[in-house]
This record gives C-alpha cells, sequence and structure tokens, in this order.
C-alpha cells in the first residue's frame, strides 16, 4: 500500500474514479520502468499481450512484491494490479 501511495505520488495522479480501480496509477513506459527498476529493484518476469495493441507485463522484487503493467500503443504505462507474496514456481502440472 504505501509503495502504491509512492508511486502515485511521483508518476501521476490517479485516474478519475470512473471504475471500480480508481487509484491506477499511469506514467510514461520509460518512467514508469525507470521507477520500478531503481527505486523497487524489480525485474520483469514476464510479458503478454492483452489483445492485439497492449502489452501487460509481470515485474517483482526479491521481497516478493509483484506489480502488474499494462502498456497502451500511446506508450502510456499503468499499474493495475500489485500485491505481495510472489512466487516463482518451476515447471508443474497445472
Amino acid at each position: 500500500m504505501i509503495r502504491l501511495a509512492a508511486l502515485s505520488l511521483v508518476l501521476a495522479a490517479p485516474a478519475a474514479a470512473v471504475s471500480p480501480i480508481a487509484e491506477i496509477v499511469c506514467a510514461p513506459r520509460a518512467d514508469m520502468v525507470d521507477r520500478l527498476t531503481r527505486s523497487y529493484g524489480a525485474t520483469k518476469n514476464g510479458v503478454g499481450l492483452d489483445g492485439p495493441e497492449r502489452i501487460v507485463e509481470m515485474w517483482t522484487d526479491r521481497r516478493g512484491d509483484w506489480t502488474l503493467v499494462m502498456t497502451y500503443p500511446d506508450g502510456r504505462a499503468c499499474i493495475v494490479a500489485m500485491g505481495e507474496g510472489w512466487e516463482t514456481l518451476a515447471d508443474s502440472p497445472a
């Protein structure tokens, strides 16, 4: 929660409360990546597509904090979810 508050102060003001996710933090992708890597020591652990134009990335740090970032065609990246206790699993059956 503290991390989200810090990111919202540094990166951008929260989006208007139009959706259930009222505090989505957005910034230019380069700024978002810089903040995640330099300030939080996060590394990108996964990437995927959400439709033809949106990229989803999972960022984690050594403590197990995780951040899910969506990048849009205009270069804007938004934190859409974050939490703690992330564990990377070895290949295992689902």
